[in-house]
């Protein structure tokens, strides 16, 4: 297990646990976005609840490899589905936001 891993991996686990957690609270930087998508009110904690169960994944993965790269194959295709919903919605300006999340959980399934 390398350091760049290992620093790829925390570093998505604490950016999806942030995002999975500013949705349950409801953090106007994260709801007003989602509201303007067209996103349902009814998917949110759902959504958050996803992004929390792939952050504690990766952290889970550390240990037990499968469980990590299952997590982070997850929010890799859950970020991805976020920038089709900021595509669709028109939001241009807001698609880097996705991918930024996307980056370390996608660098943590290549340095595998």
């Amino acid at each position: 297990m390398s350091t760049a891993f290992i620093v790829a991996t925390v570093l998505a686990a604490v950016m999806a646990g942030f995002s999975g957690g500013s949705v349950f609270a409801r953090a106007a930087f994260v709801v007003e976005p989602l509201t303007e998508y067209g996103v349902p009110r009814s998917w949110w904690n759902w959504l958050g609840a996803a992004k929390a169960a792939g952050a504690l994944g990766l952290l889970v993965g550390l240990f037990a490899p499968v469980v990590g790269v299952l997590a982070a194959i997850g929010l890799v295709l859950y970020f991805g589905g976020a920038v089709i919903t900021v595509v669709r919605a028109r939001s241009y300006a807001h698609v880097a936001f996705p991918l930024v999340y996307m980056a370390p959980a996608a660098a943590s399934l290549l340095l595998i």
